[in-house]
């Protein structure tokens, strides 16, 4: 990383790219008068879990020197901003290209594939898996015919130990080309990476994916099963050979699946001029046009929907985690995962974990409730924690004091024996906030000893403070007593 200021080394020229903590500019460097795009990134809105995120970006980003990579310049901190410094792509993305050609064939396609290749490759060689390989995160160096194409956006890519072939890192990717071990939740490895090129090569060469389900579950049970085929009449155009490498490229066992390396000496790829068909492919462009419109339609729906969201929590401190918001301009190399029609689920998974944590935590706290364990109570709630219950008669209470009284005076009136969290319900304010809705449901014996139960709805807001969880709010309505037994 660069110890000197940003504003030393480069000179900040006009915005091409915006996400939700980020914005991307054109940049110029101050001795030699080359060209960069500058990823700018305000560290003071990001959870320690996004700084980690953003470290490991930079850390796998600055190993990879590659010419069919994205390449990282520079990285910069400076008070309080993160500069990422790559390489400034004009070409757009490879996909949108294709359409707009006026001859595309297969040999064209196999081209394509082998520079994918070649970038995944290299990867695998310096033991980083990518796990977010699409369309998305393929881009073209600059406009003009023939340029090259480069791997883009590394933020979910993760780096295999020297001794690791394969561990579980998370459920994470786009899912339309997830692999089937990762929908299994297996231990995976740069298998999947292969598997992605597999459906990738499949839409180069037809225009539409090799799996497609409206509804999700379906899609995985496809994707589980391998279920794919080559049907008439577009694929009686396309050489055995090409379909011989999808075969091998979409086995569903990772063990058996052709590696990178191997794919490149695959006859299809490097004996083209020989083997792969250079007729024109117009079907091909056409399915593809109406593929990258339902990609880019998908994309504007879930910006819009995410920028609404960011809008709406702009006025907290903690700012949630919206993927990104919308871009100016799509060929600058720094690609953001949402700007895929198709997202990717790593934050689904974390959000599922999250919620998990703030159902557990809130359970956590309800027992020291029933035991009467101020202590534990105290450490799980803010000393300014405020409230509504049926006990301050509707005044907002502030604070611990008021609540120490019962633990203080409650305990001997009635012995709590067990607490229920019935239909929890967890909203994710941010990366470091919630609100946990439930039916407590707590029975106890009473002071003769008779089995009772009560009944009352609760909300919390939780934030988290140093990785811990803390309880800052909540309101009780009056909890219902069972009648007197007989």
């Amino acid at each position: 990383m660069t110890t000197a200021k940003f504003g030393d080394l480069y000179d900040l020229k006009e915005e091409i790219g915006r996400g939700a903590f980020s914005i991307v500019r054109r940049c110029v460097q101050k001795t030699t008068g080359l060209e960069f795009a500058a990823k700018i990134i305000n560290t003071r809105r990001l959870s320690t879990r996004d700084m980690q995120k953003l470290e490991r970006e930079a850390r796998i980003c600055r190993l990879l020197k590659h010419p069919n990579i994205v390449r990282l310049h520079d990285s910069i901190q400076d008070e309080g901003f993160h500069y990422l410094v790559f390489d400034l792509v004009t070409g757009g993305e490879l996909f949108e290209d294709i359409v707009a050609r006026e001859f595309y064939s297969e040999a064209d396609a196999s081209n394509c594939m082998q520079q994918i290749l070649e970038s995944v490759n290299y990867c695998h060689q310096h033991s980083i898996v990518h796990r977010d390989l699409k369309p998305e995160n393929l881009l073209l160096a600059s406009k003009t015919k023939g340029a090259v194409v480069k791997l883009a956006d590394f933020g979910l890519a993760i780096e295999l130990q020297p001794d690791q072939s394969s561990a579980w890192f998370g459920f994470a990717g786009t899912p339309g080309y997830l692999s089937p071990e990762v929908l299994r939740k297996d231990a995976y490895g740069k298998p999947v990476d292969v598997w992605a090129c597999g459906v990738i090569l499949y839409i180069l060469l037809v225009g539409y994916p090799p799996f497609w389900d409206e509804d999700q579950s379906r899609l995985y049970a496809q994707i589980k099963a391998g279920a794919f085929d080559y049907p008439s009449p577009e694929w009686d155009t396309v050489t055995a050979e090409a379909k011989n490498l999808i075969n091998q490229m979409l086995n569903t066992n990772p063990a058996k699946r052709i590696t990178a390396a191997e794919a490149l000496k695959h006859p299809w790829i490097c004996q083209r001029e020989r083997i792969a068909s250079v007729v024109h492919r117009q079907e091909t462009v056409e399915c593809l046009k109406k593929f990258n419109a339902r990609r880019k339609l998908k994309g504007a729906i879930l910006t819009t929907m995410l920028a609404t969201r960011n809008f709406s929590m702009n006025k907290s401190s903690s700012a949630s985690k919206v993927v990104t918001a919308a871009k100016k301009a799509s060929g600058n190399g720094i690609r953001e995962s949402a700007d895929s029609g198709a997202t990717t689920i790593e934050e689904a998974e974390e959000a599922k974990a999250r919620k998990q944590e703030i159902i557990k935590v809130t359970e956590q706290l309800l027992q020291a409730i029933a035991s009467s364990d101020f202590d534990t109570y105290s450490k799980l709630s803010d000393p300014q924690i405020t409230a509504f219950e049926p006990e301050a008669f509707g005044n907002l209470i502030e604070g611990l004091d008021f609540h120490k009284f019962y633990f203080d005076h409650g305990k001997n009136s009635s012995k709590a024996v067990h607490t229920s969290i019935l239909n929890p319900t967890v909203h994710l304010l941010s990366e470091d906030s919630a609100c946990i809705a439930y039916i407590r449901l707590t029975q106890f014996l009473d002071k003769s000893n008779n089995p009772r139960s009560r009944q009352s709805e609760e909300t919390r807001v939780w934030c988290r403070r140093d990785s811990k969880w803390i309880n800052v709010h909540f309101h009780r309505s009056q909890g219902v007593p069972q009648a007197e037994p007989k």
